[in-house]
C-alpha cells in the first residue's frame, strides 16, 4: 500500500450494485488467484485514491470489506444510480469510478486519468462510437445534470455528457500505460471469468 503522501486527493468509487444476471451469482465475490474480485479492485484503487467507497444495493454481503459502503438513492436505474450515489457521498471533488469486476486495474493509468481531468468534468476512453464509462473520472459538478438525466428516465451513463465538459481519451494515449487495454476488461459471464483466470496465471 502506498503511503498517505503518495495518494491523490480523489475519491475512488467502486460500483457493486449490479444484478450479475449473466454470471448467475454475485460477481464481486468471484475469486481470481484465490481472492475476490472486489478485494483486488479495492486494493488497486487504494494505491491511488485517498478515499475508496463501494456503492451497493444491499450492504450485508460487503460489510466485511472494511471500506465505507454507500447505498443507491435512485434504484433500478443501473450505473447512473450508482454513480450518483458515489458522487453524492464522495469527500473529494474529483472521483475515479470503476466496476467491482475489473481485476486488471493499473494504478499508473488511474493516475494518468486523474491528470487528464484538469479542466474537465468527465474523462473516459472512446474507441470509435464506443465509450468506456466505468474506468472514468467524474467531478462532483456532474451531479445536477446526472440527476436531471435520471429524472428524465435516461438509463445510459453517457446521457448527461452533452451537459458537461468531457475529455475523450484515445487508445493511443493509453498505450504507454496499457497497450492491450487490460484495465478496461470486466467479468460479465462465466467465459469472461475463465479467460481472466488464464490471464492471471
Amino acid at each position: 500500500m502506498s503511503s498517505e503522501a503518495e495518494l491523490l486527493a480523489v475519491t475512488g468509487i467502486v460500483l457493486a450494485g449490479g444484478a450479475s444476471r449473466r454470471m448467475g451469482r454475485n460477481k464481486a465475490f468471484l475469486e481470481l488467484d484465490g481472492r475476490p474480485l472486489i478485494e483486488i479492485v479495492i486494493e488497486q484503487m487504494g494505491r491511488v485514491c485517498a478515499e475508496v467507497l463501494v456503492v451497493v444495493s444491499d450492504p450485508q454481503p460487503y460489510l466485511r470489506l472494511g471500506v465505507p459502503l454507500v447505498e443507491d438513492r435512485f434504484r433500478g436505474v443501473g450505473v447512473l444510480g450508482g454513480l450518483h450515489a458515489g458522487l453524492s457521498a464522495a469527500s473529494h471533488e474529483l472521483t475515479v469510478a470503476v466496476g467491482c469486476d475489473m481485476p486488471f486495474l493499473q494504478p499508473p493509468l488511474l493516475r494518468a486519468f486523474v491528470g487528464w481531468a484538469e479542466g474537465y468534468d468527465v474523462v473516459v476512453l472512446r474507441q470509435g462510437e464506443g465509450v468506456e464509462p466505468l474506468h472514468g473520472v467524474y467531478r462532483r459538478s456532474c451531479l445536477p445534470p446526472l440527476e436531471e438525466a435520471i429524472r428524465a428516465g435516461e438509463r445510459r451513463i453517457i446521457s448527461f455528457f452533452p451537459r458537461v465538459r468531457v475529455r475523450y481519451v484515445t487508445a493511443e494515449e493509453i498505450a504507454p500505460f496499457d497497450p492491450d487495454l487490460r484495465a478496461f476488461r470486466n467479468i460479465n459471464t462465466p467465459e469472461d471469468w475463465a479467460q481472466a483466470a488464464m490471464q492471471a496465471l
